[in-house]
């Protein structure tokens, strides 16, 4: 029997609700940081933050299994730089609220991953989850299609796809390391797919910093980066990839609030919608208090990976 009670589900929302104020953050950021730039600075910043915490807790950052190397590595290009390039430039070509929207078609994408790649059985509140989500994310999209598909929208969606793809392989990976290793090698992988886009695109460190990108930067690296991919591939680790990714829905609503108060964007009744039907089917998603072991059957064991 696994447990899965409500710390889980405050660690879903906690995420929910840090990286929905992110977008604001990064917007903010994007004012004096080119996108690649932008996750150097934030995926090394927050990976040098976390292992000064593993340092002060005396964890290893050793990796148990010479070919989880690898597997971090493929996981943190897909989900840490593959997700955190696309998104930024998403930012740069859309508002931040309609970059969420397009962006958090992913918790969609991993729940049907879950579903081909690790054999995970939906079950009826996380089905329920995934037909209320796709009919408040049409509702969102079809303004979006209307206008004709923008560079910002087919970016955001391609980041989306991204973050997808690099959760169910580290689902499927099953890394034995501490969550903090975890974590910290992901992102250093994601800093320096950065660094290698940085010098291809001829990105330089701004010479000129306003204070709302200060602030931006500031957040993002620490709280959007550094906390939240903690609590997330702990997040992960622990519960079936489709129940942690649906419990992301909550985001772009989050996402949708922060742009309202602080960017002054202007929700239309669509968009209102849109967001109550994505704020059911968040809460459809995230985890009950207890759920069988048997009702989220895993792999078979593999000897090589």
């Amino acid at each position: 029997m696994m447990q899965v009670g409500s710390g889980d589900r405050g660690v879903l929302l906690a995420v929910a609700a840090i990286w929905g104020l992110n977008f604001v953050s990064a917007t903010y950021a994007l004012e004096s940081f080119t996108p690649w730039m932008l996750r150097v600075v934030t995926f090394l910043g927050g990976a040098l933050i976390l292992a000064v915490v593993a340092a002060a807790r005396k964890i290893s950052l050793r990796l148990l299994r010479p070919r989880d190397a690898l597997h971090l590595a493929i996981a943190g290009t897909f989900s840490v730089a593959g997700f955190g390039a696309l998104s930024a430039l998403a930012l740069l070509n859309t508002t931040a609220g309609r970059a969420s929207v397009c962006l958090y078609l992913m918790p969609i994408w991993v729940a049907l991953l879950s579903k081909v790649v690790l054999r995970e059985n939906l079950g009826r509140n996380r089905t329920a989850a995934v037909l209320i989500g796709i009919a408040g994310l049409s509702v969102l999209l079809v303004p979006l299609l209307k206008s004709g598909l923008s560079y910002g929208a087919l970016a955001a969606t391609g980041a989306g796809l991204s973050w997808a793809i690099g959760t169910v392989y580290l689902k499927w990976a099953r890394v034995p390391s501490h969550q903090l290793t975890v974590t910290i090698w992901q992102l250093v992988a994601g800093g320096i797919v950065s660094v290698i886009g940085a010098i291809l695109w001829h990105e330089s460190f701004p010479t000129q910093i306003t204070m709302h990108a200060s602030w931006g930067i500031a957040y993002t690296t620490i709280m959007g980066t550094a906390v939240a991919y903690l609590l997330w591939f702990g997040a992960i680790a622990r519960l079936p990839a489709s129940t942690a990714g649906l419990g992301t829905l909550l985001v772009p609503v989050f996402g949708m609030l922060a742009s309202i108060v602080l960017l002054g964007e202007r929700p239309t009744i669509t968009d209102i919608i849109g967001f109550s039907l994505i704020f059911v089917a968040g809460l459809l998603a995230l985890p009950s208090r207890a759920r069988t072991a048997s009702a989220h059957p895993s792999p078979a064991p593999r000897k090589t990976r």
